[in-house]
């Protein structure tokens, strides 16, 4: 009897220590309509530990969502918003960027937590901004327009395939040979060329093909979201209280993309 007490107490307490091991920090978004509660994903470890670490350090505090546009997106965190009449803003940030934690099981449906980026022709590995991000709003899809954004994403991971492939050290002379049928114009020499990587690079693309789940496309259906950006941006928490805080920021009057009003922050981490 003493021993299966024993047992019991022990299995307890490490089902509570990996409970306590696997569950979500949050933080709390103050703002002047209100306040939203995010949730962060321990399965991007960097991006929440920095966050973490700017909303501690009070470096979100007095920052503005500059940038915001209804049914698609409110953007914040960039440090130089905190300059009295500030313009231009969306190039700001800590100095640093962070590797792309991009996840298919998490998706840009309303109330996403995304990290904020340069563009891909700078940018071709998707690096995050060391603290500028976006709270997703969007709007709801149809399941029919899901096999549409699917094929879309599929499309970016095939680009980004091709960037690695001919950039890749072990594939330099594929890459040589491309730059002299480019340089001499030499379409057969092209063809020739493209029919040899053409299934090297469909291979490493399937392997990260993308598909929505049928819970996903249901969250598009209900929910809302911006789906034709998944894959293509780290998305690391979601809002768990407060949707009705970013529908707010979301549709106040702006000046082109920038409120009117300023639409001020604070975010401070839930111990």
């Amino acid at each position: 009897m003493k021993i299966r007490s024993f047992l019991f107490i022990t299995l307890t307490f490490f089902t509570q220590l990996s409970m306590a091991q696997t569950e979500r920090p949050r933080v709390i978004i103050e703002t002047d309509s209100g306040n939203i509660t995010v949730e962060l994903y321990n399965e991007c470890p960097q991006h929440r530990d920095n966050f973490l670490k700017l909303a501690k350090d009070g470096f979100y505090d007095g920052t503005l969502f500059h940038r915001v546009i209804e049914d698609f997106m409110i953007q914040g965190g960039d440090p130089e918003s905190k300059k009295p009449g500030a313009a231009n803003l969306g190039s700001g940030g800590p100095g640093y960027t962070i590797p792309a934690e991009i996840h298919p099981e998490f998706i840009h449906k309303k109330g996403a937590l995304c990290a904020a980026r340069q563009g891909d022709q700078v940018n071709p590995e998707k690096r995050s901004s060391g603290s500028q991000f976006y709270i997703v709003q969007g709007k709801t899809y149809e399941p029919g327009m899901m096999k549409q954004m699917e094929m879309r994403s599929n499309q970016a991971v095939m680009q980004q395939c091709q960037r690695e492939f001919f950039t890749a050290d072990e594939n330099k002379d594929y890459l040589e040979r491309l730059r002299v049928c480019q340089q001499t114009q030499d379409q057969e020499g092209l063809r020739t060329l493209t029919e040899e990587v053409q299934p090297l690079i469909e291979a490493l693309a399937e392997d990260r093909a993308f598909h929505y789940t049928p819970s996903q496309i249901e969250a598009y259906g209900t929910l809302g979201g911006t789906p034709f950006l998944d894959q293509q941006y780290t998305v690391f928490g979601e809002v768990v209280e407060g949707l009705e805080v970013v529908d707010k920021i979301a549709s106040v009057k702006k000046n082109g993309e920038r409120p009117v009003v300023d639409s001020k922050m604070t975010v401070r981490v839930v111990e």
